[in-house]
């Protein structure tokens, strides 16, 4: 049985002090007593508090647990689904990368074909050229003063069209930089396909500025190729006029329509030009021209329009003259040239020799047959070196002058004579000065 108990106790001097409770315990006949003190309440204050709360915690929990785990997982849920739908997205991404890719790729490919079709055209083309100039000798047909095709202009070098920088500039696609030598060009690791949006420009914008910088240099090529031909034919053509001008002065027929292309045995349905017919047109207008020209040039050399005696002295010229045996006039049906005896007489032109023997007042001559109607005769020679049926060649050594037949001394009687009839030498030696330059 217990009883509490409250003592008291006297005042104090600092005042009335606090009264203290006692538990007192009573078994039998022992007795307990116990003092209350003030931390023993708070204690179990505490105590009794703290498990009024877990009970309450614990019964909160078993009551809101079914709704913390559903909203539990319909967060996870919800986060798994985010989660799929930007791996969706960045799979979608990636795909249209890769398929831009490939669809540039594609387009490169394609305009790497054209480029390598335009070049391979273009090589064939310089290859015709080439062969044609060499078969025509284009070189040596055109005059030195005539017009020659201009230069092409010094370019950048990122706006060439060659060979040597095709490579570089391939790998300007691929991201590296572009026509510079591979050890200056720093190493860059590869970046992997990812699908981080792609700033600045791409491959495509760079393989189109690129196509398009080789494509204008090609074309500016195949225009600097028509232009050459252009002007190559003009220079020919005007040549050949003026080749044929001269040898029409002198007489001598020009048969320019046999070098010409036929006509006949042609036909078809009317097309409209095509502008890539353009270089075909202009090759075969140079064909022409230089066949043309190498078809005057060959007149021009074989016929007599070179000097017999070069360097020799002229004594009397062609027409009539005091004869100088009977002292009245007679026509002189060439002209003479002052060589001592033994000096070297030449073929004024490309013949066959008709006559090498001695002919009355000639003495000693040499006739070639130059053909188109056109002989020439070599008087007075005190030897011949040639005999009849040889072909002779321009400049070839015919015999050594002298003084033999009707002569009152050393000397050349050179004639040219057109279908028989005598001409005066002088006018095919002073166009042979001006041919000089146009055939040689």
């Amino acid at each position: 049985m217990g009883v509490s108990v409250t003592t008291g106790s006297n005042n104090q001097v600092f005042g009335k002090r606090r009264e203290q409770h006692i538990i007192i315990l009573a078994s039998g006949d022992r007795i307990r007593h116990m003092t209350i003190r003030p931390w023993m309440v708070a204690l179990t204050v505490c105590f009794l508090g703290t498990m009024a709360i877990g009970y309450l915690g614990a019964t909160t929990y078993l009551v809101l647990r079914d709704n913390l785990i559903g909203a539990t997982m319909a967060r996870q849920a919800r986060m798994q689904h985010e989660y799929e739908d930007r791996i969706a997205a960045l799979r979608a991404q990636v795909d249209r990368v890769t398929s831009r890719q490939l669809l540039d790729q594609q387009v490169v490919e394609e305009k790497v074909e054209k480029l390598l079709e335009q070049q391979m055209a273009l090589t064939s083309r310089h290859g015709r050229i080439d062969a044609l100039l060499q078969t025509g000798n284009a070189s040596d047909a055109l005059p030195t003063d005539g017009p020659l095709p201009a230069e092409k202009p010094v370019v950048d070098s990122k706006d060439r069209a060659s060979l040597s920088t095709g490579t570089q500039a391939f790998a300007a696609l691929l991201g590296e930089t572009a026509l510079q030598p591979k050890s200056a060009v720093p190493h860059r690791p590869a970046l992997a396909l990812g699908y981080v949006p792609m700033t600045g420009e791409n491959v495509a914008d760079r393989a189109d500025r690129l196509f398009s910088h080789m494509t204008l240099s090609l074309k500016e090529i195949e225009a600097e190729q028509l232009q050459r031909i252009d002007e190559l034919a003009s220079g020919a053509s005007q040549t050949a006029d003026e080749i044929a001008a001269i040898l029409r002065r002198q007489g001598v027929p020009i048969d320019e329509q046999a070098a010409l292309p036929t006509i006949d045995a042609v036909g078809g349905p009317y097309l409209a030009p095509q502008s890539d017919r353009d270089f075909n047109a202009s090759l075969n207008a140079l064909d022409v021209a230089l066949t043309r020209l190498e078809t005057v040039r060959d007149t021009a050399k074989r016929l007599p329009f070179a000097n017999p005696a070069p360097g020799r002295e002229i004594t009397s010229r062609f027409g009539n003259r005091p004869d100088p045996f009977f002292g009245g006039l007679a026509m002189h049906a060439g002209i003479d040239f002052r060589a001592p005896t033994g000096t070297e007489i030449r073929s004024t032109g490309v013949g066959k020799v008709v006559t090498a023997s001695f002919s009355g007042g000639y003495g000693n001559m040499v006739e070639i047959d130059h053909g188109l109607g056109l002989t020439t005769r070599y008087g007075h020679m005190s030897r011949i070196l040639v005999s009849e049926g040889d072909t002779v060649e321009t400049g070839q050594i015919l015999g050594l002058s002298g003084s033999t037949g009707r002569s009152t001394g050393p000397h050349l009687h050179y004639e040219v004579r057109r279908n028989g009839d005598a001409v005066d030498p002088m006018r095919f030696l002073n166009a042979g000065m001006k041919l000089t330059p146009l055939i040689n």
